[in-house]
C-alpha cells in the first residue's frame, strides 16, 4: 500500500508539473481593441481559441474609440511593442503597411482569403498583399422607426434624400415623450463627427482637396453640408448632441428615443436583437442619405485585426488573427449568439446564408452599402486621393481631429459654420504647405 501510495503522489506531481510548465512555456500576446460589441463578443469567445492552442495565453486591453487610435498609433509609430494584435481600420492599414510598421498577414488556404468581399480585402491591402484581416466591415445606412413612420403617415424609399430624412424628422420629434426626430455623430474626431460629415459633403458635391491638394473646406458644398447638419440635429436631435458617437447613439436608438439615425451598418445586429434593443421589432433600413450626388454618400469601413511590426510574437499573433476572422469563427458566434450576431461585411460566403439574410433584416442593404462604396470615385469631381469617408493620406488624422473639434464648436453654438470652416480651411492649408504638398 505504501508503495501505491507513493506512486499516486508522484504522478500527481508528474501532472501538475506538466500543467504548471506548460502555462509558464505559454506565449502571451496582447490584443488591443475597440469596446464595440462585435469586439467584446470576441472576448467572450477567445476561451475557445486558447483551448484549441493552449501554448498561448490572450491578454485584452479595450478602449474607446478614439483612445484606441490614440494608444495604437503611438506604440505602432513608436515601434513600443506594447500590443501584439492591434484593432485598426482602412484608414491605418495601407499608410502603415508601405511604412514597414505592420507585418503581412499570411492567410492558410483553409482561411479562403477569396472569399473576403473585394471592396473590403483591397481596402486592408498593400502592393496587393494583406496587411489586416477584417474582423467587421461596414458601410453606413438610414435606420429608422417604422412604427413612428406609420403613426405619421410617412414612407422611405430605399435611397432616401437628406431633405426626405429632415422632413421626417420635423414630423416625428417628439421631445415631450423622450422621442428625438434623429441622432447622428456630434463628437469631434476624424473618425467620429467626421466620418458622417464626409459623407455628407461628398454628396452635397464637396470634397476634402482639389487635384492640386489643396483644401476645399471654405467652399460651398461644405457650406451647404455643415449647415444643414448643424440645423438638423439642434431642431430635431437630442440635447448634448456634441457628446454622442456610435456608441451613444446605439443605445439612445435602442432605448426607442431616436426616430432616424443614419450611422455604421454594423449596427443592424444590436437594433434586431430583441435583448438589447426595446425597438427590435419596429426598427427599419435604408441606404444612407444623398444629396446632389449620390457619390460618396455612405461610407466604407472595416474593423480588422493587424500585427505590429514591433511585435516579439508575431507567429502566435498569426494563428490569432486568423482564427479571429475566419469563417468557423462566424459559425461559432451564430451558434452562441445567433445568426444575427454574426460579424458581418467581410466574407461573401455571409450573404450566401439563406438563414442569415432572413434573420438579419438588415443585411442586404449593408451589402449593397458595401460593395458600391467606391473609395476612388466618392466625388463629384475629380480628387486625388483615395478613401470616402477619410482621405488616405499620413496627415489626414490630424486634418480630421482639426476639422471635427471646429464643427463641434459650431454645433455647440460656440461660433458659426462659416468660422468654423475657415479656421479648419487655414489649419489646413498651413498643415498642406509644411507637408510639402505645395508652396
Amino acid at each position: 500500500m505504501k508503495t501505491k501510495r507513493c506512486w499516486n503522489r508522484l504522478h500527481a506531481a508528474v501532472l501538475f508539473l506538466g500543467v504548471w510548465g506548460a502555462n509558464c512555456l505559454a506565449t502571451d500576446i496582447t490584443v488591443a481593441t475597440v469596446n464595440n460589441r462585435q469586439m467584446i463578443e470576441m472576448q467572450k469567445l477567445s476561451v475557445h481559441f486558447e483551448k484549441a492552442n493552449p501554448d498561448i495565453r490572450l491578454k485584452w486591453t479595450t478602449m474607446e474609440e478614439a483612445d484606441l487610435r490614440q494608444r495604437v498609433s503611438t506604440d505602432v509609430t513608436n515601434k513600443g511593442g506594447q500590443f501584439d494584435v492591434v484593432t485598426i481600420g482602412m484608414y491605418e492599414t495601407p499608410i502603415w503597411a508601405a511604412k514597414g510598421w505592420l507585418r503581412e498577414i499570411t492567410p492558410t488556404d483553409a482561411y479562403n482569403v477569396k472569399d473576403l468581399i473585394p471592396t473590403v480585402r483591397d481596402g486592408l491591402s498593400y502592393n496587393k498583399r494583406l496587411y489586416a484581416a477584417p474582423f467587421y466591415g461596414e458601410g453606413s445606412m438610414t435606420m429608422y422607426r417604422t412604427d413612428l413612420f406609420d403613426k405619421a403617415g410617412l414612407s422611405i424609399h430605399n435611397r432616401p434624400t437628406w431633405e426626405q430624412i429632415a422632413a421626417a424628422a420635423a414630423k416625428i420629434h417628439n421631445p415631450a415623450a423622450g422621442v428625438y426626430g434623429i441622432c447622428l455623430r456630434g463628437r469631434a474626431g476624424w473618425g467620429d463627427n467626421m466620418a458622417l460629415l464626409s459623407t455628407m459633403v461628398n454628396t452635397f458635391g464637396g470634397q476634402w482637396f482639389d487635384m492640386a491638394w489643396r483644401p476645399q473646406i471654405n467652399t460651398q458644398p461644405w457650406k451647404d453640408a455643415v449647415s444643414f447638419y448643424v440645423k438638423l440635429l439642434n431642431q430635431y436631435g437630442p440635447p448634448n448632441a456634441v457628446a454622442n458617437s456610435f456608441n451613444e447613439n446605439l443605445e439612445l436608438f435602442a432605448q426607442g428615443k431616436c426616430g432616424i439615425w443614419v450611422d455604421a451598418t454594423s449596427a443592424g445586429s444590436a437594433l434586431i436583437d430583441p435583448a438589447f434593443s426595446k425597438v427590435a421589432a419596429v426598427t427599419g433600413f435604408s441606404l444612407a442619405p444623398t444629396a446632389v450626388t449620390p457619390k460618396g454618400a455612405g461610407w466604407l469601413w472595416a474593423w480588422a485585426l493587424a500585427i505590429p511590426a514591433s511585435s516579439n510574437n508575431a507567429d502566435a499573433a498569426q494563428r490569432f488573427v486568423q482564427w479571429a476572422t475566419s469563417e468557423p469563427y462566424l459559425r461559432l458566434v451564430a451558434q452562441t449568439y445567433g445568426l444575427a450576431a454574426m460579424p458581418s461585411g467581410t466574407r461573401l460566403s455571409t450573404y450566401k446564408r439563406n438563414d442569415f439574410t432572413k434573420t438579419a433584416r438588415f443585411a442586404m442593404t449593408e451589402a449593397i452599402a458595401i460593395v458600391t462604396a467606391d473609395p476612388r470615385n466618392a466625388t463629384e469631381r475629380k480628387a486625388p486621393y483615395v478613401g470616402v469617408q477619410f482621405v488616405a493620406i499620413p496627415e489626414f488624422q490630424d486634418i480630421g481631429e482639426i476639422t471635427g473639434a471646429e464643427i463641434r464648436d459650431a454645433l455647440a453654438g460656440k461660433q458659426t459654420v462659416d468660422q468654423a470652416l475657415q479656421k479648419a480651411h487655414t489649419k489646413t492649408d498651413q498643415l498642406m504647405r509644411v507637408a510639402g504638398y505645395y508652396k
